[in-house]
């Protein structure tokens, strides 16, 4: 659906730990960061864990949203099987997709995003999770994120830069 936003999850196969250390989580997040030159949407968050990720992204007019997220996970399973010199399926189905509808889903799914890693122990707290838009937006990574957006800096205010007395990311 044209301008719509969607939370986008995938799954390893098998459940299996594919992202399980951090430079396979970099790894998909810098296929991400390629796709976002190739096709034309937004990343408003993320957060990759070891099993599976999380999107929210809102593709824009002319891109499919499948498409797009076929790309990311063909492209991420390649370089994967090359650096385990295996071959075979890395993701157990094509990904799960919902349109997010209201405002009351938006901040449900975002904040969904940023307590994922809390929720499975792997932090205390959800600021410290290097693989994810809270991180990234609160150190200055912007990489696959988009410029801090009103709402967000208005409903979510941990997403701010964390540099004191920094302009905040949506100015620069």
């Amino acid at each position: 659906m044209e301008g719509a936003r969607y939370h986008v999850i995938a799954r390893a196969n098998r459940k299996e730990m594919i992202l399980d250390c951090g430079a396979m989580k970099a790894l998909f997040v810098e296929v991400v960061e390629r796709a976002k030159r190739k096709y034309d949407f937004e990343v408003e968050n993320f957060c990759v864990m070891g099993n599976h990720f999380h999107l929210m992204v809102r593709p824009r007019k002319g891109t499919r949203l499948s498409s797009m997220m076929q790309w990311i996970m063909s492209v991420f399973a390649m370089a994967w099987n090359r650096i385990h010199h295996l071959t075979g399926h890395v993701w157990g189905e094509r990904f799960f997709s919902r349109v997010i509808e209201s405002l009351m889903e938006f901040m449900q799914v975002f904040g969904y995003i940023d307590e994922n890693p809390v929720k499975a122990g792997l932090v205390g707290n959800r600021q410290d999770w290097q693989f994810g838009g809270l991180w990234h937006r609160r150190t200055g990574r912007r990489g696959i994120l988009e410029p801090l957006s009103l709402l967000i800096e208005v409903l979510f205010p941990g997403h701010r830069l964390l540099i004191l007395g920094a302009p905040h990311d949506r100015h620069r």
